[in-house]
């Protein structure tokens, strides 16, 4: 069975395994409730990966964004590109995976020299008209400190198809060819608002690094909030951690400043004057008398936000804010965009 299968690829799975105990012994110090792995069957072991050797790759076979990739002890494969490979970049690493939509895919791991990576600017010279901060939102996915709020995707026509779908299984025999055919179309459901959200993800963060020179964010508890009260679906079709893991590698990529700040009491907290106040989750509107400050929830959210960046990086929070000219109550004056535009006018992925 050994003598089948690559030995660097034999190596990556064992190194995996490694991982993974390794983070929940780390987690169980911490105090956290982390359980034990569960035995993973062999049909749902779908992945390969060969480090730094065993793979050649041969981009001049074909054309038309088709190329070819050679594995140790598998054979020549047939690829399409999702996007080019980077002249200046190193292929360290490649796996071979498949979904459980029965499509096969590889994925490369790129290595850049510092010299093709854009350089930030320099931290000093931030001002708030280059920086935003982001509150991560309740009624909108994200509301910028200078006045942008976007709305979330529409995905119910999505999950309505899911649950048809799902539906349809459970009247199959279990291992059943019908069953399994039906299996693919709910994957491929599954797929489709995992795709949607990706692709999202990929072209706002792509417009927020382009926009700005700095952009501030909150770091969330997300695991929590999703054993929380409330609505756990739409909070994981957020899908918060990997919007902000797609902002921090743009930002790299694009020479932008990506830093997450403490998110408690961004919202309790008057962008103004910085005392807090209560608010119930169904209270819209920051109003705090004593210095006279109103505006939105998530405005002032955002502002925290982006004040506590510059504090992060170690600057003194500008003489000339826009919470000085934030508008007032109601949301008339901030830029609404729509999820669909996003969508479908939005910044390629890179």
């Amino acid at each position: 069975m050994f003598t089948d299968t690559y030995s660097k690829a034999a190596q990556a799975t064992v190194a995996r395994f490694h991982r993974n105990l390794s983070n929940l012994r780390k987690k169980k110090e911490k105090g956290y409730n982390v359980g034990r792995l569960k035995r993973q069957a062999p049909s749902d072991y779908r992945s390969v990966t060969y480090n730094q050797s065993g793979f050649d790759l041969d981009d001049k076979r074909d054309r038309d964004r088709f190329a070819y990739v050679r594995f140790s002890k598998v054979g020549w494969m047939k690829i399409r590109y999702s996007r080019p490979i980077p002249e200046h970049a190193t292929i360290k690493e490649a796996t071979f995976k498949k979904e459980r939509t029965g499509e096969w895919f590889v994925t490369f791991s790129l290595e850049t020299d510092e010299e093709h990576v854009p350089e930030k600017p320099d931290v000093d010279s931030l001002d708030t008209s280059n920086s935003v901060g982001i509150d991560l939102g309740i009624l909108n996915y994200i509301h910028t400190s200078d006045g942008k709020a976007v709305d979330w995707l529409d995905l119910e026509d999505e999950y309505e198809r899911l649950h048809r779908e799902q539906r349809k299984l459970s009247r199959k025999e279990h291992g059943s060819n019908n069953y399994e055919k039906q299996r693919r179309k709910v994957a491929k459901a599954q797929r489709r608002i995992r795709r949607k959200v990706l692709d999202y993800q990929h072209k706002l963060t792509t417009w927020l690094v382009k926009e700005y020179d700095a952009v501030f964010v909150e770091d969330l508890n997300v695991a929590g909030m999703l054993q929380g009260d409330g609505n756990a679906r739409n909070k994981q079709d957020t899908a918060w951690r990997q919007f902000i893991t797609l902002l921090e590698y743009k930002g790299d990529l694009y020479g932008t400043h990506v830093v997450q700040v403490e998110a408690r009491g961004t919202t309790k907290e008057c962008a103004r004057c910085g005392v807090e106040t209560a608010k119930p989750i169904w209270a819209r509107e920051h109003s705090y008398l004593a210095c006279g400050f109103e505006t939105d929830r998530d405005a002032n959210a955002s502002l925290n936000v982006l004040q506590r960046g510059f504090e992060r990086l170690g600057l003194g929070w500008p003489e000339s804010t826009p919470v000085e000219t934030v508008t007032a109550t109601d949301t008339a004056g901030f830029q609404r965009v729509s999820a669909s535009d996003v969508i479908e006018t939005g910044t390629p992925c890179p």
